[in-house]
């Protein structure tokens, strides 16, 4: 329904392919590529990335991705930092001075948008 009424009021949905460098999702396939190689992701890691995505150029609070992905009833930002570390790895052509996925300390994450 909500889709339908945004479709009524002129509201475009966002772009289904998402690229920054060699990084690229295609949220309608469920494929994530770097350098034109396709990655493998768990099922939680790509719904980490893709509420990344959505949020592109904002910072997502650990409180927002643990309660989007993981649910209401987990408190543990452990469970983001360990995810976002195996995002890191397979993402980043440096993971340890990450270019795509920013730290905001104390505060979150932030996927780069430009």
């Amino acid at each position: 329904v909500a889709l339908r009424h945004g479709a009524t009021l002129g509201i475009k949905s966002p772009d289904p392919v998402f690229t920054i460098g060699d990084l690229r999702v295609d949220l309608a396939k469920r494929q994530v590529f770097v350098g034109g190689a396709e990655v493998h992701l768990t099922p939680i890691a790509y719904k980490l990335l893709v509420l990344m995505v959505q949020n592109a150029g904002k910072v997502v609070t650990h409180r927002q991705l643990l309660h989007e992905v993981w649910g209401p009833n987990t408190h543990d930002p452990h469970y983001v930092r360990v995810f976002m570390g195996q995002l890191r790895q397979k993402l980043e052509p440096e993971p340890s001075n990450p270019r795509y996925l920013i730290t905001e300390p104390g505060v979150g994450y932030r996927l780069r948008a430009e």
